[in-house]
């Protein structure tokens, strides 16, 4: 290979290794937003209860999606 071909594949690889360590900056930072956001949640009032609304109005999401399903499959 070229001189100059394997300098330009070597700028190449540090600009993508400089920008998979900004995506990884950027996701550490998020998960410690979620994390303290969670936290924050769980100090507010009535946190348990919404918690369970939460958790039946997802089970009752996912019978209704099961039930989709077995219509669609009972179609075909």
């Amino acid at each position: 290979m070229k001189e100059r071909t394997l300098g330009e594949m070597q700028k190449k690889i540090e600009s993508i290794t400089r920008l998979m360590q900004h995506v990884f900056s950027e996701q550490q930072r998020l998960t410690e937003m979620t994390v303290g956001t969670l936290e924050l949640l769980k100090l507010m009032p009535d946190y348990e209860k919404a918690l369970e609304n939460l958790k039946e109005k997802n089970l009752e999401e996912i019978k209704k999606n099961k039930e989709d399903v077995k219509s669609q499959v009972g179609e075909g």
